[in-house]
């Protein structure tokens, strides 16, 4: 039974999950807002898996559904911006919002976040009020910050895909 329990630490914490949360908080006049949250909505493993598992599923619905509706800049705008967010969101029940914000704010992908954020503001800005081509391009520099802000999870990856990009498109004429 201790090896059972001790993989399931395992797991938690390759997952980013604490493995005792009740050490792990800081004393109260330390404590921040996402620390109030992380506190007040504690949820065992399982559920943590189904609701990252449902809000991935729902965002991955929604970006889908959204392709259905290509040619309506708006709809097109606001779906595929509502998936992302969705997509987006479902990290924060498997390790947490608290975390999932600093690992957001963190030095190597702070740039990548801000743009991400920005595009999204872009985006449904466009969509709602520009309503015309703009909304399409928005929505290129959406899908394009998504990339580069999920590359920078994966280490090296942006590095590599700047060398191959660079190769690919320096050419002398």
């Amino acid at each position: 039974m201790d090896t059972m329990r001790g993989a399931l630490e395992r797991a938690k914490m390759l997952v980013g999950m604490e493995v005792d949360e009740e050490s792990a908080l800081p004393p109260p006049e330390e404590q921040s807002f996402f620390d109030d949250i992380n506190r007040h909505c504690t949820l065992n493993t399982t559920q943590r898996l189904y609701g990252f598992a449902i809000c991935l599923a729902a965002g991955l619905t929604c970006t889908f559904l959204s392709m259905l509706v290509f040619f309506n800049p708006v709809k097109f705008g606001v779906a595929f911006t509502l998936g992302n967010l969705m997509a987006l969101g479902s990290t924060a029940f498997l390790i947490g919002p608290k975390r999932q914000f600093d690992m957001m704010l963190d030095s190597v992908r702070i740039y990548a976040t801000a743009i991400y954020i920005a595009s999204i503001i872009i985006a449904l800005f466009c969509a709602i009020y520009v309503r015309k081509l703009l909304t399409l391009v928005a929505i290129i520099l959406e899908f394009g910050a998504l990339i580069w802000y999920s590359l920078s999870y994966i280490p090296f990856a942006r590095s590599i895909v700047s060398k191959v990009m660079t190769s690919c498109f320096d050419t002398d004429f």
